[in-house]
């Protein structure tokens, strides 16, 4: 009998110094989520390294954050804390029916901010993703966020209005949803002849990339997204943004001409032009180093 106690006893004591070194464990994440809810049933995937001063980087279309991967590496390594967030419809975000206009892309944006308890940020956009940014200062006035980045930015106006002779007509925007309704795939195969300077400034492998990249977004949400934006003109935002604005453009962007930059700097007054002399559209690559380090200059400014 004594012996079955000693056992037990041996069997409960086992098991107490298992548990117990189970809870002792340090987690290994940081306590960080990669998925954020910003409304029930829609969650939106995030990136969200390093610690510091923090930098929020939106993406552009139909690219997702995984786009940031060389800033990501770059700014962790500089004392930055770096969150990507894909908007819903792209990347690894939930993909739900509904609005994929800019209110919803800002209103996304709002509660990942709130979540993670953001202050002072410097928020970025690429892109469509600079338009959705700009849309986000304005309307919430620079919550959460001190600064504010613009990268090749389709904004204010990606395009042409009556009196904005500026970026793509009505009949080439009507014909690129045309094409992403009957063949995305084509359309994503041609993107990276466009997207540099010249049609051979990116690499086969880094053109590859950014095609399986944009391959990943959801034909509908691609389809929506461009459509609002076809529809947003935010040059009476403009004067809302008081906080101070890096504006930074390629030259030789064929995809959203270097005319947009200086239409946002006269209408942004706190704001600054970054010419890229030797980019087209993929400045964040073409010219990454210049890039990262005008990034982070602007960051520390």
């Amino acid at each position: 009998m004594k012996t079955l106690i000693s056992i037990f006893a041996l069997l409960i004591t086992l098991t107490f110094q298992s548990v117990n070194a189970q809870t002792k464990r340090t987690l290994a994440s940081g306590g960080r989520a990669e998925y954020i809810e910003v409304e029930k049933g829609v969650n939106l995937h995030v990136t969200d390294l390093g610690n510091g001063q923090p930098i929020v980087l939106i993406h552009g279309w139909p690219l997702n954050d995984s786009m940031y991967e060389y800033q990501y590496q770059y700014l962790v390594k500089k004392g930055f804390r770096v969150i990507g967030i894909s908007l819903r419809g792209f990347g690894k975000s939930d993909r739900p029916f509904g609005k994929y206009d800019f209110d919803t892309f800002s209103d996304d944006i709002k509660v990942v901010l709130e979540k993670l308890k953001i202050k002072n940020a410097v928020l970025g956009g690429f892109s469509m993703g600079g338009a959705v940014v700009t849309h986000y200062a304005a309307k919430y006035n620079g919550a959460h966020i001190s600064k504010l980045a613009l990268f090749g930015a389709a904004a204010p106006s990606w395009k042409q209005r009556t009196d904005y002779p500026y970026g793509i007509t009505d009949e080439g925007a009507a014909g690129l949803i045309k094409t992403i309704e009957t063949n995305r795939q084509q359309l994503i195969d041609g993107f990276g002849k466009g997207f540099g300077a010249t049609e051979t400034s990116l690499s086969v492998t880094t053109a590859n990339w950014l095609a399986s990249i944009s391959a990943d977004a959801s034909p509908y949400a691609t389809a929506q997204a461009i459509t609002s934006l076809r529809d947003l003109d935010l040059r009476p935002a403009l004067g809302k943004i008081t906080i101070p604005v890096a504006i930074f453009h390629g030259t030789k962007d064929k995809l959203c001409d270097f005319v947009f930059a200086e239409q946002l700097h006269k209408g942004l007054k706190n704001s600054y032009i970054v010419k890229f002399e030797n980019s087209g559209h993929a400045l964040f690559i073409e010219e990454m180093d210049k890039f990262n380090t005008e990034l982070e200059k602007f960051a520390r400014s």
